[in-house]
């Protein structure tokens, strides 16, 4: 088996994790050889924009493989984000490189920011994308032919491939190579990078946890951590409110004006993440899942789960169901 050729841009001001975690998903990937022993998947090459270390945002400092001018055949190109690529004399070097070689490589995918690199090129125009969650409303307001979606991990449309924030350059990763070498691979990449092969709904789940942290007062702040510990409890309106000492009426108002949302609808979202967690343990029956989260029945649960995830419980076992792995080392 030959491996595959992934190339990944270098430059100054580059986000180190952007770079670095889907390097580290495509360095993992190995299948069986003929003769029994494992071999690579991929080839990684880093590129710099000239011939000499770059620095990232946090200040790690890297050594690229090869520079713009002297690029081997690719068979992938990953654009990784950082506050780098925003700057315009960057970002048009990198545009007009990848023009001049896009016609050449099977596919391309950028990481977080990484899609202001590739935008410029017009290749992207008409087709759906994403980016952090930070940047979408800038980034759509730049590039309004892009049909940005502010909610999705990651987007393909052609040959072009874009996701979120920083991790989520890893859930492309995996999905990259479950579609080169099929969902063995890739779960085998997963368990050793100890991550989901698949993580289910966008990236509005994990941004808004943070925001309402950073957002709250002391006291809903602190009763947030206390419901997220309790959710098998009465989270009530009348519940919480008395925890508040607020009255009810008094104490939704406030809810909503801190949390952006009533408190039924918080709890809920509570109770169905922490089920997602618990949905993976081999342990755990979709029945017990129900009744340890709060739901008063799994029907009751299977309809709260389908209606915010868009898929039932269920269906999103299987997606992390792990098989055993075939007895090999990298």
């Amino acid at each position: 088996m030959k491996s595959r050729r992934v190339g990944f841009l270098g430059f100054d001001g580059v986000m180190a994790l952007d770079l670095v975690g889907p390097i580290d998903a495509f360095t993992s990937a190995f299948v069986e050889g003929t003769d029994g022993s494992p071999r690579s998947c991929y080839e990684v090459v880093i590129i710099g924009l000239a011939n000499k270390p770059f620095v990232s945002e946090s200040g790690i400092l890297f050594k690229p493989h090869t520079t713009l001018r002297s690029v081997p055949p690719l068979d992938t190109l990953m654009i990784p984000g950082g506050r780098g690529l925003r700057v315009p004399k960057t970002q048009a070097t990198v545009a007009e490189w990848i023009k001049t070689r896009a016609g050449k490589i099977r596919r391309i995918a950028t990481v977080c920011t990484g899609v202001y690199g590739l935008a410029p090129t017009g290749l992207l125009d008409g087709r759906r994308v994403t980016t952090h969650w930070r940047f979408v409303h800038h980034f759509a307001k730049r590039f309004p032919q892009l049909k940005v979606d502010a909610n999705a991990l990651f987007c393909q449309d052609g040959p072009f491939y874009t996701c979120a924030g920083v991790t989520s350059g890893i859930d492309l990763s995996l999905a990259l190579i479950e579609e080169d070498f099929g969902p063995t691979v890739a779960l085998a990449v997963a368990r050793e990078l100890v991550v989901y092969l698949k993580r289910a709904g966008g990236q509005e789940q994990y941004s808004e946890p943070l925001k309402f942290q950073t957002r709250s007062p002391d006291r809903f702040g602190d009763l947030a951590a206390w419901m997220h510990g309790h959710l098998e409890h009465d989270l009530s309106v009348e519940a919480l409110a008395h925890r508040a000492r607020l009255c009810p009426r008094h104490f939704s108002r406030r809810f909503k004006d801190v949390f952006g949302a009533p408190p039924a609808r918080f709890v809920e979202d509570l109770r169905l993440g922490e089920a997602r967690e618990r949905l993976c343990l081999a342990d755990q029956t979709i029945e017990s899942v129900a009744k340890s989260v709060g739901f008063n029945s799994p029907d009751a649960f299977r309809r709260a789960f389908e209606r915010r995830y868009g898929v039932n419980p269920s269906s999103f076992r299987k997606r992390f169901e792990l098989r055993k792995p075939s007895n090999r080392s990298p």
